[in-house]
């Protein structure tokens, strides 16, 4: 029997599969796993379930000398030193596809809020300010038959891809267009690509300049992706119209940051995967890979060498 440890609790019964095999150590507050706590936790642990918000770095990593497999709790494993891993000999799995119609219909989501004014909507009513019926009053822009310019066509971005079909959209592909070139051509730009190195900031000052100043944006991917001091400027000086935001860079977004003062900007929690059949679904990705990988099997999802 091997010991895992669980940063935090998860929908549905697969937390009851995964002890029922192996002693399981599952911190139960709502907050992460501070690092000293992390470290801690993780350090006599075979196998560890972790989530985005959990930084498995290096020092994580060197303090688990009996660590096997790291299984996230996530699609993407920014959060995970993968090459400090991979000097252990320590598998790492992931959660993909599951969520990938949860966060298309998110983003598509948001992108129709945006564009409507949907939020500004709902708060006029509770605020007392619909008086009646007005000709020129919260006035949005059509996304029937718009222009989307989807940064990142992996499988959320082609199921974004898959929704605008029915509203007739254009949709144009930064893997078919030079990125300056969507970006000058579309009324929405929606983010879909992974963290990294290369696309941190990819969408900074330059790049939202080039933007139509009647154009939205729409980040359910990583916070990371975009300038965030850049955005809020951009907003303020109406380079663009609006841009809605699942992920922030970091979350939570301060409430004190001066992106949450911008206007036309819907933020949001990090919802991308936050229905009951996906959070669900995930847990039992997460846990099929510890089982697997504490098992010397090969994991349902492994993350490879050139991820």
């Amino acid at each position: 029997m091997a010991r895992c440890f669980v940063t935090r609790r998860l929908p549905g019964s697969a937390l009851e599969r995964l002890a029922a095999e192996h002693e399981m150590d599952v911190w139960s507050e709502r907050l992460p796993p501070p690092p000293a706590e992390l470290r801690a936790r993780t350090a006599p642990a075979d196998g560890l379930l972790s989530l985005l918000t959990d930084p498995v770095d290096a020092d994580v990593i060197a303090s688990a000398p009996r660590l096997r497999v790291i299984s996230n709790y996530a699609v993407g494993v920014d959060n995970v030193d993968l090459a400090a891993a991979r000097e252990r000999g320590i598998r790492v799995g992931n959660t993909p596809d599951v969520l990938t119609d949860a966060t298309a219909d998110l983003a598509f989501a948001l992108l129709l809020a945006v564009a409507r004014r949907l939020p500004d909507g709902a708060n006029a009513v509770r605020a007392g300010e619909w008086l009646t019926w007005e000709p020129d009053w919260l006035l949005g822009h059509d996304v029937h038959r718009a222009t989307l310019g989807i940064v990142g066509m992996g499988r959320i971005g082609r199921a974004v891809a898959r929704r605008a079909e029915g509203f007739e959209m254009e949709v144009l592909s930064a893997h078919t267009l030079p990125l300056h070139e969507l970006l000058a051509r579309a009324d929405f730009v929606s983010l879909h690509v992974p963290l990294t190195p290369q696309t941190r900031h990819l969408i900074d000052a330059d790049a939202l300049r080039r933007m139509k100043p009647t154009a939205y944006l729409v980040n359910t991917a990583r916070g990371g992706i975009v300038d965030q001091d850049a955005l809020a400027r951009a907003l303020h000086e109406g380079w663009i119209a609006g841009a809605a935001l699942d992920v922030t860079d970091p979350e939570p977004v301060p409430a004190d940051h001066p992106l949450l003062e911008a206007p036309n900007l819907i933020v949001l929690p990090h919802l991308g995967s936050a229905t009951h059949a996906t959070r669900e679904r995930m847990a039992d990705l997460a846990v099929d890979n510890l089982l697997a990988g504490l098992a010397g099997k090969p994991l349902p999802h492994e993350v490879g060498v050139g991820d």
